[in-house]
């Protein structure tokens, strides 16, 4: 019994999403789903008619006292979380006591996050939000609600099974040998080969990245790049996912394999085992080109050994001499293997580019909703290659958020109720102001319609502004100061919105194929090394020689928004040191609670959590240390109410605000914010188990030193 809707004050539905068990009361109450035409479901009217009344009274309430309910239970226990943006409100329910008020809290933002990211600064105004969010063409209309749907059941999905959703951050693949690799190959083999071809449209690939499902290989940036946000990397991770899931099934029968011996041919004709190697504290102990190494232990995983390169390889598979890496005897994976060839063999999807909005600054200025163009390469089910791109004319974007800013504090000083009509005094003076805006419109030379009612719109504010003669009084600039905010949105809703839906521009399709194919070659002997890496990426038998008694930890630099922790696979067909069934569940749902307590703690201002819970003991710590690995003094935290920012990177970015909040005692210095969460068994000595963390920390800290460059 789940759902989320976003309205409109005039109770309109500008989007729903529901699961079936909701879908099927609403149906109970008011009836089978009806439809007008021939297409459209009005299942929407029912979801109109359920929350109308909810909607009414929290529009009455905020008109009335500027305030409203954020949360309220029901008599049937269903639990409502409510959250106004702007003149958009945001309900989520949930009527199964499955989720608590943080997570349909965290929801909201999240989904509002998502909604950013697809439609930028046109956000920042709700009757052209309500545009975008509520096409008048009805099909335009679905497809967009099943779009965002689909991206919310992803971002549930991978909540409940991904442990760098559930802490928000983004979770590397620790292989440093392979990730070189590929950064230097994406850097002169993809994105100079692109930026250097007069295919490219227009476009300037900025970064360009490698995900083996949800995890990080590899990450360029170009010199003329900006920094890409952590949270909004991880924004990229979901909308991927949701374009191309991972297949667990597959992922889990590769798996399944790599704890079997597999034996292949020597050189000097016996037969050895392939094993992988496990480098202590996540970092791999490879140093060659191979995925293929040896290591003493119990453990025996399966990597493929590299194949022939070259003519050599050519040659041999014509004549059919070529030595398979391994053979499958058991029906049941041949046909999942047959089924990834099939996959993998599908061309190139040539489909146009996704627009996003990320936060960028570039030598024009900055601007926290940049348009990119986003190009996602499937190489095989589970990698693909992801290109950002800089679209043409993206500077005006900076202007129009430069001139947004400086009509917002202009707006806020009208509204503190000066008399009259003098302007305020502002930084940067409104002669600047007025003087950046005449170039810019007569720049943009275009007879839309959007851009004769922008500069007739600023005509009149400078009337009322500058003319001694028509001066206009406070009232009348606020309002004439509100309509240039509105067109200077549809200015930019034209430019990169409404036309990234016409315009057919992008990079060829040539040159995505031929990326493709560069980067299948690269990566062709490490495909399914890298599913079985992702699943288990580091194990727990890395650690217990060196802490007896660690059940499991999450580490996490805040600042670089990475975290490391043991692989956590509770799957049937999966085999890892929790074991099968109920155990490995166990362990999981504890993972789960420790991370929401630790959340909770944080939010009333607790740096530190200690607590025993049957068996085990928990512990969380959050510290902050200067460039060089100096732990710095703890302050007082800010205690955050109830219904603020749920604490994470897609929810409010609330790490980056306290590393800013921090900060301003240490300007001399850059300053860094860690967390560690561990579980112990409950036998271990408490002075123990703090030594172990300790430890720990130090142990963890050099894998998230890899650069992100």
């Amino acid at each position: 019994m789940k759902c989320l809707l976003v309205a409109s004050e005039s109770a309109e539905v500008l989007f729903y999403w529901a699961d079936r068990e909701f879908e099927q009361n609403i149906q109970d109450q008011y009836g089978p789903r009806q439809y007008e035409g021939d297409t459209y479901p009005a299942f929407e009217d029912s979801f109109n008619t359920l929350f109308a009344p909810l909607i009414i009274s929290c529009s009455t309430l905020i008109e009335k006292i500027n305030d409203t309910y954020t949360s309220f239970v029901t008599e049937n226990t269903h639990l409502y979380i409510l959250h106004q943006f702007g003149e958009c409100l945001y309900i989520a329910v949930n009527g199964d006591g499955e989720e608590t008020e943080a997570d349909l809290r965290r929801k909201i933002y999240v989904m509002k996050k998502l909604i950013e990211v697809h439609f930028g600064m046109v956000t920042l105004n709700s009757a052209l939000l309500r545009k975008e969010l509520r096409p008048q063409d009805t099909e335009q209309r679905i497809q967009l609600w099943k779009m965002l749907q689909s991206l919310l059941e992803t971002y549930s999905l991978l909540r409940e099974q991904d442990q760098s959703f559930l802490v928000e951050a983004v979770e590397r693949l620790i292989h440093p040998t392979l990730c070189e690799q590929c950064i230097e190959f994406l850097e002169r083999r993809v994105v100079q080969q692109i930026n250097g071809s007069p295919e490219r449209a227009g476009e300037e690939v900025l970064h360009a990245f490698i995900l083996v499902n949800t995890k990080l290989l590899a990450f360029y940036s170009s010199r003329n790049a900006s920094s890409l946000k952590p949270s909004d990397l991880l924004a990229l991770i979901l909308l991927v996912q949701n374009l191309y899931p991972s297949n667990n099934e597959l992922d889990d029968t590769a798996l399944e394999l790599s704890t079997q011996p597999v034996y292949s041919s020597s050189s000097s004709g016996g037969s050895i085992p392939i094993q992988r190697a496990g480098g202590r504290g996540g970092t791999s102990t490879n140093t060659t080109n191979s995925p293929s190494t040896t290591q003493e232990g119990p453990e025996v995983f399966y990597t493929p050994e590299p194949s022939p390169t070259g003519r050599e390889s050519d040659a041999a598979e014509m004549e059919g001499k070529s030595t398979p890496v391994f053979q499958f005897v058991d029906p049941d994976v041949q046909m999942a293997e047959d089924s990834l060839k099939t996959q993998a063999s599908q061309p190139p999807d040539p489909a146009t580019p996704r627009r996003v909005f990320l936060e960028a600054t570039f030598k024009e200025g900055y601007c926290p909703m940049m348009p990119h163009s986003m190009y996602c390469l499937p190489l095989w089910p589970g990698i693909s290659v992801v290109l950002l791109t800089k679209i043409p004319h993206s500077q005006v974007a900076v202007s129009l958020y430069q001139f947004l800013e400086a009509f917002t504090v202009l707006e806020k000083k009208l509204s503190e109720g000066q008399e009259g009509g003098s302007l305020p005094r502002m930084q940067p003076p409104l002669s600047e102001l007025r003087n950046k805006l005449d170039k810019f419109i007569r720049a943009l030379g275009s007879n839309e319609i959007q851009f004769p009612q922008l500069q007739n719109t600023w005509t009149d504010f400078k009337n009322k502004a500058f003319s001694r003669a028509a001066q206009g009084t406070s009232r009348e600039l606020l309002m004439s100061c509100r309509a240039m905010k509105t067109w200077l949105c549809a200015v930019y809703r034209h430019y990169f919105v409404v036309q990234s839906h016409r315009s057919p521009q992008r990079l060829s399709v040539s040159l995505q194929e031929k990326a493709l194919a560069m980067m299948q070659e690269k990566l062709m002997d490490w495909k399914d090394f890298l599913l079985v890496k992702s699943k288990r990426n580091i194990t727990m038998v890395s650690y217990l020689e060196d802490f007896p008694g660690l059940v499991h930890f999450i580490y996490v630099d805040r600042t670089a928004g990475q975290m490391i922790a043991p692989s956590l696979n509770v799957t049937d067909l999966s085999t890892t040191e929790l074991g099968k069934g109920p155990l490995a569940h166990f362990i999981k749902s504890k993972v789960w609670s420790l991370v929401g307590t630790a959340r909770r703690y944080l939010q009333k201002g607790y740096t530190t959590v200690t607590l025993r819970d049957g068996d085990y003991y928990f512990c969380y710590f959050l510290w902050f240390e200067s460039e060089t690995g100096y732990k710095l003094e703890g302050i007082e935290l800010p205690v955050l109410s109830e219904d603020s920012a749920p604490i994470g990177m897609l929810a409010g970015d609330y790490y980056r605000k306290l590393l800013r909040y921090y900060s301003k005692d240490h300007h001399t210095e850059i300053v860094k914010c860690y967390e560690l969460l561990t579980i112990h068994l409950g036998v271990i000595p408490t002075d123990c188990i703090v030594q172990h963390c300790c430890e720990l920390a130090k142990k963890l800290w050099e894998p998230t030193r890899i650069p992100l460059l």
